[in-house]
């Protein structure tokens, strides 16, 4: 299996209101570190797994909305718990919507609140 990576990041704030959370019930910012994984059993025709300009332009390009944001303000997460494995759920949907991933086994997006925790979504794209 192959597999190639590309990452970036982006500023937010947010709120989890439920009594769950404790203090990440407030309004509190973060920096997400954004990792998006695809992967293919053979190289393409190109000897690549996905062309690493377009899957970074693509990834940029869905975290721009979000960016300098608040998350609890944007229209396409209304009524989401927006938590560190939805985010991950979301970057990777809006992902297989928007690229061309003929040929992959999979992707993962892997989202880092902190050097010490993370939380990551991977879609199974064989089936």
């Amino acid at each position: 299996m192959f597999s190639v990576t590309v990452g970036s990041r982006f500023m937010c704030a947010h709120s989890l209101p439920d009594p769950f959370f404790g203090p990440a019930q407030q309004l509190h910012g973060v920096t997400y570190v954004v990792e998006a994984t695809f992967e293919r059993r053979e190289l393409d025709e190109h000897n690549v797994v996905v062309d690493i300009g377009a899957a970074t332009e693509q990834l940029r390009a869905i975290l721009a909305p979000l960016d300098y944001r608040n998350l609890d303000d944007v229209e396409e997460l209304s009524g989401l718990l927006t938590t560190t494995e939805r985010m991950a759920q979301h970057i990777a949907e809006r992902l297989t919507e928007t690229m061309d991933l003929t040929g992959l086994h999979a992707l993962q997006v892997l989202l880092r609140e902190h050097a010490d925790a993370w939380a990551s979504y991977r879609i199974d794209l064989s089936a």
